[in-house]
């Protein structure tokens, strides 16, 4: 069951236009009780070919490795799309993204 704050290899593909694509490393945003009753997860996109500029793209690591989270990629996928949980963000981490989703949405 994947667990808010976690990060998970996750299949995007099929993609279209300018939506991150292909496997990668997705955080999992979604609340506790939504992953255990729903059958999707909102995730957030990790890329480590992008630069960090907050509020957009928020550097963490996880895994031993340096990622950005890309929080205007935004987005609910099946469970079935998940493969592997590599890791957990820190709460430090944990708390950039979160601010940074709420700016990108305007929900201050």
């Amino acid at each position: 069951m994947p667990r808010r704050g976690e990060v998970w290899w996750v299949r995007l593909d099929p993609t279209e236009g300018s939506e991150i694509s292909k496997t990668r490393p997705c955080l999992i945003l979604s609340s506790g009780v939504l992953n255990e009753r729903r059958r999707t997860v909102v995730v957030v996109p990790l890329s480590s070919s992008a630069k960090a500029s907050p509020p957009l793209l928020v550097p963490v690591r996880c895994g031993g490795r340096d990622a950005i989270a890309v929080t205007d990629q935004i987005r609910a996928v099946s469970k079935e799309r998940l493969e592997q949980c590599m890791g957990t963000l820190s709460p430090e981490q944990m708390e950039a993204v979160e601010q940074a989703v709420r700016e990108v949405l305007e929900l201050d």
